[in-house]
């Protein structure tokens, strides 16, 4: 009876934080079961889906109707988790909020988690909850042939009910990060916790369908890292109409000029930064990223913090660009074109994940915005040529290196006021 209501105190005492300032370090107080305050590092608080994928691939062209001998292999997904695993391999220790069954996949996913030594305590386990997976079936180069999602536990499950009991984590981490599969009562929730204590919140718009739900959130994002297609759904759900149409892929595609490209992105990207956003991560293939915001893309700076910083810093110096004197202006939009590295492409479905963990884990390290992102663009790299999502682990000299290649390489394509 003594050891249940020990239990039952501990439990209570997790949730006992103190509510941090507006203005909050990367420090968060914890009271623990004895009275004592203990004070530990921020973490970083990611909200979404932990999925695991099967892949299916064949050695010989598939026929219809019939098995085709091949290779099927378990890897551990969904956005939210690739990003969560990334974070941690980069340094920082990720808050984990979502939902697992207890059947085989939930148990792979868990393991997993444990043996990272990762809190499990905010993700919901229970016998009632289908754990999320999706089968992909490739081609033999590959690429997706098909594809099976059973995902629907993440909007049932993940509830504004269970992520108000994680409040006092949102409100004392650097950043949130969303995943676009959470449901729109969720989204919205968590964006609220974030805002009371003006929390940045990135969110990741998963794919074009879900990439829409953005409208109900927007106010409250900091970050949002769409590729082109996810782009433009957003901008056209939020503009209320069907103005902006993808990019077509062809071969002139290949002959566009950095500049050129942006030209017919910015558009879109303006509506979104409009609409509140402060920074668009836009993500081109091979083609690279881009960094846009209104006038310069000034974000509070976190204390340093760490082998991250300490290694990226000696590699890529700090405010390699300033905005121009006039970019203060409401009007002003300001675009940063940020190269892909070459990589031996082993698979490609973890590398946008890659890039938010790594810019995640460069802004809570205490970098700055466009070091953070050469450090997203580096990690992503290394996802393309591991043979799951996340690499197994980080070289963080290779890391800084490729980091550095990139960062030497941005150069300013826009900065100018808009109509």
């Amino acid at each position: 009876m003594e050891k249940s209501a020990r239990r039952r105190l501990d439990c209570i005492s997790r949730h006992l934080v103190l509510q941090p300032q507006a203005n909050h370090g990367l420090q968060q107080v914890l009271l623990l079961s004895n009275g004592q305050v203990k004070s530990e590092e921020a973490e970083p608080v990611v909200i979404g889906g932990m999925v695991l994928d099967i892949h299916a691939t064949p050695s010989i062209p598939a026929n219809p109707r019939t098995t085709t001998p091949g290779k099927v292999s378990y890897v551990l997904g969904g956005v939210a988790r690739n990003v969560a695993e990334c974070i941690s391999k980069l340094g920082a220790k990720p808050f984990m909020i979502s939902a697992l069954g207890l059947d085989m996949p939930g148990n792979l996913l868990l393991e997993h988690w444990k043996s990272s030594g990762l809190s499990t305590e905010g993700i919901w386990k229970h016998q009632n909850i289908e754990t999320p997976v999706v089968c992909n079936v490739l081609d033999v180069s590959g690429e997706l042939a098909a594809a099976v999602a059973s995902v629907e536990a993440i909007e049932k499950f993940l509830t504004p009910e269970w992520i108000q009991q994680f409040k006092y984590n949102i409100r004392s981490a650097p950043v949130l990060m969303i995943d676009a599969n959470l449901n729109l009562s969720a989204l919205k929730a968590s964006c609220q916790l974030a805002a009371e204590c003006k929390i940045p919140v990135w969110f990741e718009p998963v794919s074009v369908a879900k990439s829409r739900r953005i409208s109900s959130v927007v106010k409250y994002v900091t970050f949002a890292s769409p590729n082109e297609d996810e782009l433009v759904a957003m901008a056209n759900n939020l503009s209320g109409g069907n103005l902006y149409c993808p990019i077509e892929r062809n071969n002139s595609r290949k002959k566009c000029s950095t500049e050129t490209l942006f030209h017919m992105l910015k558009s879109a990207v303006w509506v979104l930064l409009e609409k509140g956003i402060k920074i668009v991560v836009v993500t081109v293939g091979s083609d690279g990223v881009f960094l846009c915001s209104r006038g310069g893309p000034s974000l509070k700076q976190y204390a340093s913090n760490g082998e991250l910083f300490n290694t990226v810093t000696a590699s890529c110096p700090s405010n390699l660009f300033s905005s121009p004197p006039d970019s203060e202006r409401s009007s002003f939009l300001f675009a940063v074109h940020f190269p892909a590295l070459p990589a031996s492409v082993v698979r490609l479905t973890g590398a946008g994940d890659c890039l938010v963990g790594g810019t995640i884990a460069s802004i809570c390290a205490g970098l700055d915005v466009m070091q953070s992102l050469a450090v997203g663009i580096a990690a992503s790299k290394a996802a393309v040529e591991a043979e799951t999502n996340v690499p197994s682990v980080f070289n963080l000299a290779a890391i800084a290196d490729d980091a550095r290649s990139v960062y030497s390489a941005a150069k300013v394509v826009f900065h100018q006021s808009m109509p």
